[in-house]
């Protein structure tokens, strides 16, 4: 595995079995606030124990004190055994979960334990951990990792990883690419041969190429290489963890866990 930079896996109860047979560090994503706020469980297996409760606000209303929610995430870690709790929230700020992440952030710094959190809710908190995305179009990965630390402190960072797989038509005002399936970049790969270069100041690998129709394209890409490439980035500006949606990564396992 990457030195010095841990890959925790963002694991949903599904693929619960698969991750514990491979003994992988697990972020549990069967965890929802609901009305109230109140903490929903899935149908996390038994088995399910250690490593770090994971929760989104899908459908959540915004509405309602954080105080009771908040008891309930801390009883649920004691129960399952966990050792830390990550908000897969959206980017913009939900007033009662900003409450919240303070809550949370001083109860669990008291038990040593982390608290994960999207950027826009790191003033809430200091000490909650600050996920940086690590999936640019544009820029530099190292700038924007140096920013965040001198902001934060490189101790308060974790990276959140996203495999890229996006073509963008050229020009790209927007930065936004077509997503590409596993196969479809497969199958773009096997056409472009040896045209694939990577970018140092992205983290990912690109090619180019034209159409009739639409002219030019630039997809860009990760693989097991470029997702290690960015956790020994990481690491080398003092940040320890990384995390990676499981669903994304699970045919890139042996060149990640090497």
């Amino acid at each position: 595995m990457v030195t010095d930079c841990k890959l925790i896996f963002l694991t949903p109860p599904a693929l619960e079995r698969s991750a514990r047979e491979q003994n992988l560090p697990a972020a549990h994503l069967a965890y929802r606030v609901g009305g109230g706020p109140h903490l929903f469980r899935a149908n996390l297996p038994v088995a399910a124990r250690g490593g770090i409760l994971a929760m989104d606000c899908e459908g959540f209303d915004g509405r309602g004190e954080p105080s009771v929610f908040c008891q309930e995430v801390l009883r649920e870690c004691s129960a399952r055994g966990f050792q830390g709790v990550y908000c897969a929230f959206p980017d913009r700020p939900i007033p009662v979960l900003q409450r919240a992440v303070a809550e949370l952030g001083e109860a669990l710094q008291r038990r040593g334990w982390p608290l994960y959190v999207p950027e826009s809710y790191g003033a809430a908190s200091d000490h909650a951990c600050v996920l940086i995305p690590t999936a640019l179009s544009g820029g530099s990965l190292e700038q924007r990792l140096a920013e965040a630390a001198e902001q934060y402190g490189p101790s308060r960072l974790a990276l959140r990883i996203e495999r890229l797989a996006q073509d963008f038509l050229l020009p790209s005002p927007t930065g936004e690419g077509v997503p590409l399936s596993r196969p479809a970049l497969a199958e773009q790969l096997e056409e472009r041969g040896g045209s694939v270069f990577f970018s140092h100041e992205l983290c990912a690998h690109y090619f180019t190429y034209m159409t009739k129709t639409d002219g030019a394209h630039f997809v860009l890409f990760d693989d097991a290489g470029s997702i290690r490439k960015k956790c020994q980035l990481g690491a080398r500006m003092g940040i320890s963890h990384a995390f990676v949606p499981y669903a994304q990564v699970d045919d890139l396992l042996p060149g990640l866990l090497e």
